[in-house]
């Protein structure tokens, strides 16, 4: 879990795991709008059918 912040005073608001999130701080009223962090990218396999050419019971081994 992550520590949420306030931006201004450091107060702590929270903490927990958020995509996007508006808090206001109960000390100082400053208006903290956070943003989770670009998620890393997904990579796509290709599924086992394709990759051997609709044939799954092909050899591996061409020799």
């Amino acid at each position: 879990m992550n520590d949420i912040r306030c931006g201004s005073c450091g107060r702590k608001l929270g903490e927990g795991v958020y995509s996007l999130l508006n808090i206001k701080c109960p000390r100082c009223g400053a208006l903290n709008c956070l943003r989770a962090a670009s998620p890393t990218q997904e990579r796509h396999r290709v599924p086992l059918t394709e990759a051997n050419n609709g044939n799954p019971n092909r050899a591996l081994d061409r020799r």
